[in-house]
């Protein structure tokens, strides 16, 4: 999957910047503030229909304006190429695919972006819910049933929790359809779920090996979100007295999380802030590794400053691999990392908002 063009307009300072994109390696360099992470943002925002920058919704329209909008022209495997478009007009979002209207569903499950940036250490530190988003994405990208499913589950999950919040919580008449719902739907997701993650552990063994040798071998570990000895159902009505003092469902496929216990740091607290972002990367790497495995093809893979994030003998690890995988990748930073000096690889400056080739 490779990105040729990529327009922006009215993200962040970019008031109306294009780029032209071959294969391989790209650096785009330039002064902190200049624009270059928000050229990643709006490929991230075509495969995700998110930033990847947390609470950004309202910080992406550039200041002064009411509409942004990014087009890009992906080639596929197969030759064929795909013009996606998301834009915004103040809290409306549009997609659109070959000049049609989309849904943003149809939208992120036609192209993939993998991006490593300064954040992406909350992947192995922060919540579960970054976690489950990293496994969502990547079952998204294999079972084309899952978003109508996660769809459905959302809905049960709203309604039981306005009735926790407005109603007798003995009243199984108004619970059971909507936990019958909720049983149903997270039966599926845990099995995508629990499958995907291990199809994406061998991957993430030999990332791991090359990126934290020093660890040892690793084990994926994923609860469900509920205990595994009980029927979901079952823990629903049982349940709903405790739900009703917390405003919420505790448990359930909305509460699942996965974690990465190494040989040499059993615990989550024993790895420094170096080797959490390391695991990071590594996953990253294991998922776009495991997406070109199902698909025939890798996703491009964006690097923020990545520099600032690796030392240099990660660096050539990192970009050994990738140049080797053929993927395309696109790499910011306010110069040239003495990694990729030597490397074929097309150089752009981001300054005052605008791309110019070097």
């Amino acid at each position: 999957m490779r990105l040729e063009r990529l327009r922006i307009q009215g993200l962040r300072c970019l008031a109306d910047a294009e780029l032209q994109l071959g294969d391989g390696l790209h650096m785009l360099a330039g002064a902190n503030g200049a624009g270059k992470t928000s050229v990643l943002e709006a490929a991230f925002l075509l495969s995700h229909g998110r930033s990847f920058r947390s609470g950004a919704r309202d910080a992406l329209l550039q200041r002064g304006a009411v509409t942004l909008s990014v087009f890009g022209e992906w080639r596929r495997a197969d030759d064929r190429l795909l013009r996606l478009g998301l834009g915004r007009n103040g809290n409306r979002w549009e997609a659109r695919i070959d000049g049609e209207g989309a849904n943003l569903g149809e939208l992120v499950q036609a192209c993939a972006v993998v991006c490593f940036e300064p954040g992406s250490h909350a992947l192995i530190a922060g919540s579960a819910e970054e976690r489950r988003r990293f496994l969502d994405w990547g079952v998204f990208h294999v079972e084309h049933a899952f978003l109508p499913v996660w769809r459905r589950y959302q809905r049960a999950l709203k309604q039981r929790n306005s009735l926790l919040r407005s109603s007798d919580p003995g009243d199984d008449a108004l619970f059971a359809p909507w936990e019958a719902e909720l049983v149903q739907c997270a039966r599926q997701i845990d099995g995508w779920r629990s499958a995907y993650l291990q199809a994406l552990s061998p991957h993430l063994q030999r990332q791991a090996t090359r990126l934290l040798p020093e660890l040892g071998p690793l084990e994926c570990r994923y609860r469900r979100g509920w205990a595994d000895d009980r029927d979901l159902g079952e823990v629903l009505a049982s349940q709903r007295g405790r739900d009703v003092g917390r405003g919420h469902t505790g448990q359930g496929a909305h509460r699942a999380d996965w974690a990465i216990v190494f040989e040499q740091a059993p615990m989550r607290e024993h790895l420094s802030r170096g080797q959490e972002k390391l695991t990071a990367m590594a996953c990253l790497l294991a998922q776009a590794a495991l997406f070109a495995e199902r698909n025939g093809e890798w996703p491009l893979v964006c690097l923020d400053d990545l520099a600032s994030e690796l030392d240099e003998p990660h660096q050539h690890a990192v970009l050994d691999l990738l140049q080797s995988s053929g993927a395309q990748v696109l790499v910011t930073g306010t110069d040239v990392p003495a990694p990729m000096r030597g490397l074929p690889v097309r150089v752009f400056h981001v300054e005052h908002g605008q791309i110019l080739p070097a």
